[in-house]
C-alpha cells in the first residue's frame, strides 16, 4: 500500500514539475498540457488496473502504443514534444507499476523530469537553429547552395539536407542546420545608448506677452 501511494504522488509531483515548470515555460502550448497530464494519469490507472488483474503487460503495452499512434496522428508535433509525450507516457507507466522498494518510482520519476530539464535547457546550443528554406533558383553544386544559405541567414551553415531539387521551375527546397553569429558588443552599446540619453530635461519656455498688452493676466506653470 506504501508503494501506490508513494506511486501516486510521484505521478502527481513528477508531472506537474515537469509540465508546468519546464514544458510549459519554454514551449507555451495550452492545449499540449492537457494532453501530457490526461496521458499519463490514463496511463498510470490503466497500469495499475492490469497489474492487479490476470491480463499480461503485453496486452497493455500494446494499449498504450495503440492510444500514443492515435494522439500523434491527430495533430503535428515538433521533435520536442513528442519527446515529452513519451516521457509522460513513462512517468505513468513507472508510477503505475509502483515497484518495490518504495523509493523507486519517485526516483525514476525524478531522474526522468531531471533528464528532460537539462536536455532541453535554453542555454544548450542557443544560438543552433532548424529551418526548411525555398529558394528560387536551383542549386545543384553544395558549395554554391551553402554560400547562398551563409549570406541569405547571415549564419553558419553546419548542414544542408535537400529536400527537392526541381531544374524545371528553377527552385531549390533545403532543410538547414545553421549558427547565429554572436552580437558582439551588443550590452556595451546598450550601456552606451543609456549614458547617452541619460540627463535632466527642461522644458522651452515661450516668451511672456507685455502685461499691458490686452490686460491678459500672466499665470505660471510648473
Amino acid at each position: 500500500m506504501l508503494s501506490f501511494w508513494m506511486g501516486l504522488g510521484s505521478n502527481l509531483i513528477g508531472m506537474t514539475v515537469l509540465v508546468y515548470f519546464v514544458y510549459f515555460r519554454r514551449h507555451f502550448r495550452r492545449d499540449l498540457v492537457l494532453a501530457y497530464i490526461a496521458l499519463s494519469m490514463g496511463i498510470f490507472a490503466v497500469t495499475l488496473l492490469l497489474s492487479g488483474s490476470g491480463a499480461g503487460m503485453g496486452l497493455g503495452l500494446g494499449l498504450f502504443g495503440i492510444l500514443s499512434i492515435i494522439r500523434l496522428r491527430s495533430d503535428t508535433l515538433t521533435q520536442e514534444e513528442v519527446a515529452y509525450y513519451f516521457i509522460s507516457l513513462a512517468i505513468g507507466l513507472v508510477n503505475g507499476l509502483h515497484p518495490e522498494p518504495a523509493w523507486l518510482a519517485p526516483a525514476a520519476t525524478a531522474a526522468l523530469v531531471l533528464v528532460m530539464f537539462l536536455a532541453d535547457h535554453p542555454r544548450f546550443a542557443p544560438r543552433t537553429e532548424r529551418q526548411t528554406v525555398t529558394l528560387e533558383r536551383a542549386y545543384p553544386k553544395k558549395a554554391e547552395l551553402q554560400a547562398a544559405l551563409e549570406e541569405l541567414l547571415d549564419a553558419k551553415v553546419l548542414r544542408t539536407v535537400v529536400v527537392e531539387l526541381d531544374m524545371v521551375r528553377d527552385l531549390t527546397i533545403v532543410d538547414v542546420r545553421f549558427r547565429t553569429h554572436a552580437v558582439a558588443g551588443q550590452a556595451s552599446a546598450k550601456a552606451s545608448s543609456s549614458e547617452s540619453f541619460s540627463g535632466t530635461y527642461e522644458l522651452a519656455k515661450t516668451p511672456a506677452a507685455p502685461a499691458a498688452q490686452n490686460g491678459a493676466k500672466q499665470e505660471t506653470w510648473s
